[in-house]
């Protein structure tokens, strides 16, 4: 584990004004990050991040998630090549939600083969509620990156 320390949290008053880091993690110990393109501002990816994987991503400069399906760390990148390149990490007011300024390496985001996950619309006037595609190039082979 991480010798690097998160900074106390300060009673609610003093959290809205403090400049220390102090993430807020859930009772899973997970906190959400979602990955934004660095230079576009394109909603790549949402994820989660436990308190080693946050460590390890100021470490590293690249995006270490917690995968909840998996319950292990990922490097996203390690299998597929398309590393995430952190140049800038967010927190909100009250420091329990996270977004990650990325270089997106690689071919894509998506395990589905997209650049980003974020490749289908909500419909506001279908019922039952419905979703149109609105980015469904595909920029890799899912199949030859992580197989079948």
């Amino acid at each position: 584990m991480s010798e690097l320390e998160f900074a106390p949290r300060p009673e609610k008053k003093e959290l809205d004004e403090t400049l220390g880091f102090c993430p807020k993690f859930d009772t899973d110990g997970l906190i959400p990050a979602m990955a934004i393109d660095s230079e576009t501002r394109e909603p790549l990816m949402l994820a989660y991040m436990n308190e080693e994987s946050l460590k390890l991503t100021l470490e590293k400069q690249e995006a270490v998630y917690y995968s909840r399906s998996r319950q292990e760390l990922w490097h996203k990148g390690a299998t597929s090549g398309h590393v995430q390149k952190v140049h800038e990490i967010r927190t909100d007011c009250d420091q329990d939600a996270l977004i990650l300024y990325v270089t997106q390496q690689g071919a894509g985001a998506c395990h589905t083969g997209r650049r980003s996950c974020f490749y289908r619309a909500v419909s506001f006037d279908s019922n039952p509620a419905a979703t149109t595609f609105v980015d469904d190039e595909r920029t890799f082979d899912p199949d030859e990156v992580y197989g079948k």
